[in-house]
């Protein structure tokens, strides 16, 4: 038992051991079930934790659990963003069919007890944060507790360098793809007949946000999930949606705006009006907080950084155009002088 548990925190050919070394820079070897880390302080630490926690998670009921190499990365991503004491002082996680999930840094875990004590909250951030996941595992959770009676999940049908209307079917299935993920989460968090049999009964409802006009929903947990994507008068109308003992979650990234050319997102419009009221609250995420391949991290961090260059070459031209301007006014102004 204990031999099969050092295998599957090990990996094969140790290839655990060696994704732990690369990403924190250690220094990792072991004989049988002694371990010695050799690095900086703060990498030691970090690698004592994630090893005392796979090894934890190699063991469920009895049974030795195989890791994967995703759980490796993501323990790793939690050692990297949590010390070891708030790691253990952070408790809650959230029950779902896949087991307890826990949030992995500490914006994750603002953004949850945010989720928990709030009516209105709004996940701000680049892909891969889990920003989505985490809002539909809240929902999960709160209807198996029954502190609301359905989920309503909700989404722009806005095309992203697609047409729309050529796609092939009717309407259910062209504005299918754009609700596909929120449909990967629940089958991932309830499993998928228990989800067919709550879509049936209406418990679970996955419409585009145009299907929200004129409605009041009392009772339910709502997400609105690339809300990036909404006008502004469609953020107010799904906002004016939320009925009592219901709580929305409003998801986006506005690095990632389809609209057409000249309409002003929603979500940041939303951001500036709504930042000051107490009852809402917004949570941003950065790169860091990407829980994805660690390649996506450096590819939303390489983003970020170009955006950030071209904004300040901007604002320089900007400032130099300003300061031109007057001299070109004054001269013109003498010209006109000497030619009277």
């Amino acid at each position: 038992m204990e031999r099969k548990r050092l295998l599957s925190l090990c990996g094969p050919f140790d290839e655990h051991l060696r994704l732990l070394e690369k990403r924190l820079q250690l220094d990792v070897a072991h004989r049988d079930e002694q371990f010695k880390l050799k690095g900086s302080i703060s990498a030691v630490k970090a690698g004592h934790f994630v090893l005392e926690q796979l090894y934890r998670a190699t063991d469920e009921q009895g049974k030795v659990q195989e890791l994967t190499t995703e759980q490796v990365h993501l323990m790793i991503q939690q050692a990297q963003n949590v010390t070891n004491e708030n790691a253990s002082a952070n408790n809650f996680s959230l029950k779902t069919k896949k087991g307890l999930l826990t949030p992995r840094n500490p914006h994750q875990q603002q953004y949850v007890q945010n989720v928990l004590k709030h009516d209105v909250i709004f996940g701000i951030g680049p892909a891969g944060t889990g920003k989505t996941y985490l809002a539909v595992a809240c929902a999960v959770d709160a209807l198996e507790k029954n502190l609301v009676r359905r989920i309503v999940l909700t989404r722009p049908a806005v095309e992203a360098g697609e047409k729309l209307g050529f796609l092939p079917g009717d309407l259910s299935q062209k504005v299918d793809p754009y609700l596909r993920p929120l449909y990967d989460a629940l089958f991932e968090m309830l499993g998928y007949d228990k989800v067919e049999k709550y879509l049936e009964r209406g418990i679970i409802e996955i419409a585009p946000l145009a299907y929200m006009r004129g409605r009041t929903l009392n009772d339910a947990f709502i997400i609105l999930d690339e809300s990036q994507n909404t006008t502004v008068e469609q953020m107010k109308m799904f906002l004016t949606r939320i009925g009592f003992n219901s709580k929305a979650v409003i998801t986006g990234d506005i690095t990632q705006v389809d609209l057409p050319r000249g309409q002003y997102s929603g979500l940041k419009h939303a951001i500036d009006v709504l930042s000051d009221v107490d009852a809402i609250s917004l949570n941003y995420f950065d790169a860091k907080d990407v829980v994805r391949h660690p390649i996506v991290q450096k590819i939303v961090m390489a983003y970020e950084a170009y955006e950030a260059a071209q904004n300040s070459d901007s604002q320089k031209a900007d400032k130099t155009t300003s300061v031109a301007k007057p001299a070109r006014t004054r001269r013109s102004k003498s010209e006109s002088g000497s030619t009277s």
